[in-house]
């Protein structure tokens, strides 16, 4: 298709601002080739890279399609995972509505019952939300949900890929399928997402119950499919090196050192790094933004609207900066350590090089041995310009559960044969009644003359603010909110404010790259209140971890490449060289490139698998009897029982090859699953046990060679 053919197919309005207020001379190859099937009505996901028009493409035919259909109330939905994310494309997005005089407005947890109260009054034609604010609209008794959500045409879902790895795409596809059924016709959907190794699964997914019974289809243009390069392929583009420091300190020293001047955008996995790096580069004179989880609204969108407008500066962030917020031209990128994928890297350094002048470019800052060899690896993965394949949460009952009591909410009465019809064969909802079953017997819901209807037990659990909790999918642990006056700083671990011992003076906080002093603990309503302290040190920051699963089996595959001696492709700094041979040297004896090691040193015997997390943890629970079953297991390896010979080993292992079982599941991993409660025990524990299991990754590594290693 021709520029000028594709732009024939917009409306002529939307050619006109395209080409004048815009400026732009043709439409880029993504939004011409999503012009013809989004505008026939199509399902369909769009990859290209970060910055790469994916809202355009998706926006421009639905408005078109908006125009010459006579769409009318909320007809367009536009779905992110972030309220961040929403709030910077809502300008954007009433700009191209209104060229032809459409209207669009934003409705998540941040917005005023005011604000709200003018939606409804005033209906705009694109709604931006998110899935929770959806499924709110759908059970709150101030929305007339048929009439304001019933007009809707089309839904536009960002990053989908997000979504689509956690459960809030279950989430996310169970409330599509509710408002499918209220509109009473298909809804159109259409994601959005960087590369990912499966787009053709993903856009199966995303259809829902609509797969393989309404046209869909996959638009990349100028992305690679995901298969393996020719041999003479090299790396993607992009200057990336690689380099070793060892601790968060040397890293803001580097990190003050390198690029003064420049814009830079530095990565951390957790968020007491993300304020340990953040106060020793404020130590160092650096002018220095920070965003996390656990900071305030108000103090997040002041550091990116401030790193925004800067120049000579760097913000410090987790994952929450990945998905595509807007925070200016940038310089460049910083990765301390690695993060858990190729796709995470791809979106990262996807954030730099969008100047017509500039390349895209990643420092890796590596603090300990763990780190360097996860990022050596992940960077040989990136080179082979491999990406992992995106794939749901398995067995998701909690979700189930959910939606059920969601759905009589929304209904006040569901007739207990006919809930299913709701989610339409959506595939969660074909082995429910299990979970039916337990929500009635617990008193989750009740029965009366045929009918379901929410029952005392959950008016108790969820029913506090109109049921709120409902609608959120994840379990928070408590955290404490940090006070300053009346400016909220942000939330803290309560652990952390128990009472300080005699003559040690108040605890002091670390939250937003300052130290902080502890002036009253409000236990009652989980507050603190603080003040700044002026020699700005002793402060402390800690979180409960998020869940964190290891490294996957082609993380931990590429991993024994390296210490075999493959490099990545990419510039190693002496320091990391020198790095890298002392681990080569430390695991000489752990690896070898056709199968695993088994090391005896006296009574200590090691089964090093090179496996990744996942496959570690399915493999102790297969072996048992021959694996230590209270050790914590890891990405390398796991502890086996110290009469453990190659006789034994070999008829333990080949016995287990064709029943290999999933992980244990304990009290505490339960804890944090949402809807526990609302679950029979034994449901609750093979949910998490499958998502904990990598069962074709520990087969792969029990069919495998193994080589004894006796020390001395």
């Amino acid at each position: 298709m021709t520029a000028a053919s594709s732009l024939d197919l917009l409306h002529p309005t939307l050619t006109h601002h395209v080409v004048n207020t815009l400026g732009w001379p043709a439409l880029r190859p993504l939004q011409r080739e999503a012009l013809a099937p989004l505008t026939a009505g199509e399902d369909a996901v769009l990859l290209a890279p970060t910055a790469g028009g994916k809202t355009e493409a998706a926006l421009f035919p639905l408005l078109t399609a908006m125009a010459r259909d006579g769409w009318d109330g909320v007809s367009l939905l536009y779905v992110c995972p972030l309220k961040a994310l929403l709030n910077n494309l809502l300008p954007r997005v009433q700009s191209y509505a209104g060229w032809l005089g459409r209207t669009a407005a934003l409705w998540h947890g941040d917005v005023t019952a005011a604000a709200r109260r003018r939606i409804l009054r005033d209906r705009p034609d694109v709604l931006l939300t998110t899935p929770e604010s959806l499924e709110a609209m759908l059970v709150s008794t101030k929305v007339d949900h048929r009439a304001f959500l019933g007009g809707v045409r089309a839904v536009v879902v960002d990053e989908v890929h997000a979504f689509a790895s956690d459960d809030r795409g279950w989430h996310l596809l169970a409330v599509l399928e509710r408002l499918t059924r209220l509109c009473g016709r298909p809804v159109q959907r259409v994601g959005l997402s960087a590369t990912v190794g499966n787009p053709r699964d993903l856009l199966t997914w995303l259809q829902g119950s609509g797969a393989g019974t309404r046209p869909g289809r996959v638009v990349a243009p100028g992305v690679r499919p995901p298969t393996a390069p020719p041999p003479d392929q090299g790396p993607p583009p992009g200057e990336v090196e690689l380099d070793y420091v060892g601790s968060p300190e040397n890293a803001a020293t580097v990190i003050a050192a390198l690029h003064r001047g420049e814009k830079r955008l530095v990565f951390c996995d957790s968020r007491q790094l993300v304020e340990r790096i953040g106060a020793a580069l404020r130590a160092r004179g650096t002018t220095v933004f920070l965003s996390h989880a656990s900071l305030s609204v108000d103090e997040r969108r002041r550091a990116e609207q401030a790193f925004a407008e800067a120049r000579d500066c760097v913000i410090v962030a987790t994952s929450t900066l990945e998905l595509g917020i807007d925070v200016g031209d940038l310089d460049r990128v910083v990765q301390v350590n690695a993060p858990g994928t190729v796709a995470s890297f791809l979106q990262r350094i996807g954030r730099t090089g969008r100047r017509a002048d500039t390349t895209r470019n990643c420092l890796f800052l590596a603090l300990h041995e763990p780190g360097l060899l996860g990022a050596a690896g992940l960077l040989r993965l990136w080179g082979r310009h491999w990406v992992e394949p995106v794939h749901p949460t398995p067995e998701p009952r909690h979700i189930v559960a959910q939606q059920l009591l969601a759905l009589c909410l929304q209904e006040s009465q569901v007739g207990e044969r006919l809930w299913a019809e709701w989610w339409d064969g959506l595939e969660p909802f074909g082995h429910g009644e299990p979970v039916l079953a337990h929500l009635l017997r617990e008193g989750f819901l009740t029965r009366d003359g045929g009918m379901l209807q929410v029952g005392p037990e959950a008016e108790r659990r969820f029913g506090r603010r109109h049921f709120a909790e409902l609608t959120g999918v994840f379990t928070a642990p408590p955290e404490f909110t940090v006070l300053h006056g009346r400016t909220e700083i942000g939330r803290t671990n309560p652990a952390l404010l128990a009472a300080a011992e005699p003559g040690e003076g108040p605890r002091r906080l670390l939250l937003a790259g300052r130290t902080w002093a502890v002036t009253w603990v409000d236990w009652k309503r989980r507050r603190c209140f603080v003040d700044p302290v002026g020699d700005g040190g002793g402060g402390q920051a800690r979180w409960e971890a998020a869940g964190h699963t290891g490294w996957s089996f082609e993380l931990a595959r590429a991993v024994r490449e390296v210490l075999l001696g493959a490099d990545p492709p990419v510039k190693l700094t002496r320091r990391a060289v020198d790095a890298l041979a002392r681990a080569r040297d430390r695991h000489a004896d752990h690896v070898h490139a056709d199968g695993t090691v088994v090391t005896r040193s006296g009574g200590d015997v090691r089964w090093w698998t090179w496996a990744g997390t996942r496959a570690n943890l399915t493999l102790r629970a297969t072996l048992t009897g021959l694996v230590d079953p209270a050790q914590r297991v890891g990405d390398t390896g796991l502890r086996l029982c110290g009469d453990t010979d190659p006789a034994r080993w070999r008829a333990v292992r080949e016995a287990a090859v064709d029943r290999v079982a999933l992980p244990q599941v304990d009290d505490r991993a339960l804890e944090g699953l949402k809807f526990t409660a609302a679950l029979p025990r034994h449901l609750a524990e093979r949910t998490l046990a499958a998502r904990l299991a990598d069962v074709a990754g520990a087969r792969a590594v029990l069919a495998e060679p193994t080589r004894f290693v006796v020390g001395e």
